[in-house]
């Protein structure tokens, strides 16, 4: 079975337009993925990225513009400028690590719920209601987001360090074996190396 190391920030709003297009193709190849929340300042520092708000403007400008195009072209809802981002991802992505090792529910469908919360509800991800309500959609325990912690805590510092050696530096990133695929706009490449053809 092939396996699929997802590398994302629960902050990311190109994770959020991978919508469950990575669980289909997964599904499709019978492939497992394993979900690898980040913090993707730490990353960027690690590896010569520059968080967006201190990217020169023009590059602000087209990262608006491609959101607003890839959203349309995906039919998703989308607030370019929510009004919780930048905010504190380390709660969510503990969820996101306490479900996954919990196994109960549906951990494709919380990541969606926490992307969605941010970027389409405009609510603050960094609220307990808000992780415990995303808990809930996906078929968890909401009490999920009050175990844990510490080992969610452990778990986030080794995933970035394990996203460094796998030469990850971006979000969404998928990881087969040694090969690496970066943004949603690459899970067509994802699905054809998945089937042989790349």
């Amino acid at each position: 079975m092939a396996r699929i190391d997802y590398y994302f920030s629960t902050l990311s709003p190109f994770a959020y337009l991978a919508g469950d297009r990575l669980e289909q193709i997964a599904a499709r190849h019978g492939a497992e993925i394993v979900y690898k929340p980040v913090d993707i300042l730490a990353l960027f520092a690690r590896t010569g990225g520059t968080p967006p708000a201190e990217r020169h403007p023009s590059r602000q400008a087209y990262r608006l513009q491609e959101l607003r195009r890839q959203a349309k072209k995906r039919d998703m809802p989308i607030v370019l400028q929510p009004a919780h981002f930048p905010t504190n991802a380390a709660p969510s992505s503990y969820a996101v690590i306490a479900a996954q090792q919990d196994g109960s529910g549906d951990t494709g469908a919380l990541v969606r719920a926490i992307l969605t919360a941010c970027w389409a509800d405009e609510r603050d991800i960094a609220e307990d209601a808000v992780v415990r309500d995303c808990l809930e959609r996906a078929g968890f325990d909401p009490a999920l987001a009050d175990r844990g912690l510490l080992a969610g805590a452990e778990t986030y510092g080794r995933n970035l360090e394990a996203a460094v050696e796998a030469g990850v530096f971006g979000s969404p990133f998928y990881v087969v074996g040694e090969e690496r695929f970066w943004g949603q706009d690459r899970l067509e490449d994802l699905d054809l190396h998945l089937g042989g053809q790349l």
